[in-house]
């Protein structure tokens, strides 16, 4: 890659990270991810706002690039740290042995993390909120947002260029080729519809309430430009991707799309001989309709459906008086994620005894969800059992048109 010209002397250093690793050790990222750090070049002194980490080639892919804008480490006189995780701050170490004078810029709550992470004590300056930077021609602003998405995050705002740099905030899962929102191909734009819902439902969607908090705090800048640490940078339409952010986080508590996600298991077939039942009756309504079966489906990809949708319907059978584990993990982790307040429905099959209920009940009682019925059955499904299938996902799809 080479350096991408935002305004004068700003440049984005970025490194595209292959499909082979999982994201945090737990996300699938099939079309891969960005790891963009962004440099300064001030009258007085040089910022790089964020690192990598050593994850494909990415320190000297950022190395590489800086020395195309002339640059050396050695020439980086601030590292602003908005955020304290790994892969944005991996080689700082890097940084700090190949420039013993760099200093590191952060909030209070992240200088004790980079001395337990990195054992560096020593040049951090500690900012709050509304704190300025004089870099010679540009001046830094800092914004603290905690908890997106932990709590030391901040975000950075250039005055005079009107550039957000906001880490984790406002990023998308993906490599593109295309560096900003208006030069995305048709096929990037249709990916990163799918992998920035993903990224905030995998990644943001828990600390919903403080996203919103954290939007609320910077959209009295005059914001020219989003420029996350992840995904494409936003100039054309800087708005929309702060607004899509808005709407994906009022999905916690509501309202949400008007759509329901089918998430299904079986073992035998016995629980998926009802499912076209389900599926038929959601279709009857018109109601846009997901249908995701695990284990063979990530949680990933789960979650990033099920965030947007106002009705689920759960599938899978008992095991061993039990839930079938694959869903267990699955429902496990919407309730991380804070899925709340959705209309819920349960079926599922059964041999010699039931049980899956009593632990399925929980994590609806957790998520406050609206439990609308199930449909659960010995061996495989009557007629009967399937009319009523039907007769429970038509309720369901009228309930979320007219809510």
């Amino acid at each position: 890659m080479h350096p991408d010209k935002i305004t004068d002397n700003v440049y984005r250093v970025a490194a595209k990270i292959g499909t082979r690793d999982l994201f945090e050790g737990i996300w699938p990222i099939p079309n891969g991810v960005m790891l963009n750090s962004y440099i300064i070049k001030g009258e007085k002194k040089n910022v790089l706002i964020d690192l990598v980490k050593d994850w494909d080639g990415a320190e000297t892919a950022i190395e590489d690039e800086l020395k195309e804008l002339d640059l050396e480490i050695k020439d980086i006189d601030i590292i602003v740290i908005n955020h304290m995780e790994p892969d944005h701050t991996g080689s700082l170490n890097t940084f700090k042995d190949k420039n013993p004078n760099i200093e590191f810029v952060c909030s209070a709550k992240a200088k004790p993390l980079i001395e337990a992470f990195y054992d560096v004590h020593d040049k951090i300056t500690v900012v709050k909120d509304g704190d300025t930077i004089d870099l010679g021609g540009k001046t830094l602003e800092f914004y603290m947002t905690p908890n997106i998405h932990w709590p030391e995050t901040m975000m950075t705002y250039l005055v005079e260029d009107g550039i957000l740099f906001s880490c984790d905030a406002f990023g998308a899962f993906g490599r593109y080729d295309s560096a900003f929102d208006d030069q995305l191909s048709e096929a990037e734009s249709k990916m990163l519809d799918t992998e920035l819902e993903r990224y905030y439902a995998n990644i943001v969607s828990s600390f919903s309430t403080f996203t919103l908090r954290g939007i609320e705090k910077v959209t009295h800048l005059p914001i020219k430009f989003v420029c996350p640490s992840h995904g494409i940078m936003w100039r054309e339409d800087p708005c929309k991707v702060i607004n899509w952010y808005k709407k994906l986080a009022t999905y916690m508590n509501g309202p949400q799309e008007k759509e329901i996600t089918i998430v299904w298991s079986s073992m035998y077939g016995n629980t998926q001989a009802i499912l076209d039942s389900f599926i038929k009756g959601v279709e009857s309504e018109g109601v846009k309709l997901h249908v995701m079966q695990v284990p063979q489906t990530h949680e990933s990809f789960v979650l990033e459906k099920v965030w947007r949708s106002a009705g689920i319907i759960v599938g899978m059978p008992t095991y061993e008086y039990k839930m079938f584990p694959p869903m267990f993990t699955v429902l496990d982790q919407l309730e991380r994620s804070h899925v709340n307040k959705r209309k819920i429905a349960r079926f599922g099959s059964y041999g010699w005894s039931g049980g899956a209920n009593k632990q399925f009940m929980p994590f609806v009682e957790s998520m406050k969800m609206d439990f609308m019925g199930e449909v659960e059955y010995q061996g495989a499904p009557s007629q009967e059992d399937k009319d009523k299938a039907f007769a429970l996902a038509v309720e369901m799809a009228k309930a979320i048109k007219e809510a």
